[in-house]
């Protein structure tokens, strides 16, 4: 029971649940050790159109595949936990490995779900602590840096993750995360997403 209650049924990959609990107790071993933790956010680009086309059935057999994916880039990193947020959202915690190594699984997993067939590739957004975000005392406000590094990167159409707080001082990832969210953020992140001119 205690598995089912951490486990996405469609992809057996951990679920939001099973990512709240690790991302909080990773997020203190950073304040307390000085432990990197790293989140990798990404969004299946095509979902939608592949549902309505196509039917749900063979929209959940992409979700298996790129559930696969993630599972396979995620091995490339020690102790990386892969996981279904939600709908078409995934993500990658890893805790201990250095930024780098987590950019590079990250660009891996945009190439390899590129040539997934019927899929439109992922948008890919990437925060760790090692990276120049500002000091992260939250889970949330790690969760928040990859979420707006994925947005940005899905109004970029980039084919490559956008890593958070590495576009110099002013970071436009980091001030979407950081803006209020029913402010300058919420409008920034429309931006990102094209709906504002």
């Amino acid at each position: 029971a205690r598995r089912l209650a951490f486990t996405d049924s469609l992809t057996g990959l951990a679920n939001r649940r099973a990512v709240d609990v690790r991302l909080e107790e990773a997020v203190e071993r950073h304040r307390v050790d000085g432990v990197v933790v790293s989140l990798v956010v990404c969004d299946l680009n095509g979902l939608k159109r592949v549902n309505d086309t196509q039917g749900h059935a063979v929209g959940d057999r992409l979700l298996e595949r790129f559930g696969s994916v993630l599972s396979l880039c995620g091995a490339m990193l020690p102790g990386a936990l892969a996981a279904r947020l939600g709908g078409d959202e995934f993500c990658l915690l890893v805790v201990g490995s250095p930024a780098d190594d987590v950019v590079k699984a990250a660009d891996e997993l945009c190439r390899r779900a590129a040539e997934l067939e019927l899929g439109e590739g992922v948008a890919c957004g990437v925060a760790s602590t090692e990276d120049p975000i500002g000091p992260v005392r939250s889970a949330r406000r790690l969760f928040r840096l990859a979420d707006a590094a994925q947005y940005r990167a899905k109004a970029l159409r980039a084919e490559r993750p956008v890593v958070a707080g590495r576009e110099g001082p002013d970071d436009p990832v980091v001030r979407l995360a950081d803006a209020e969210p029913s402010g300058e953020g919420a409008v920034e992140r429309r931006r990102f997403r094209g709906r504002v001119p």
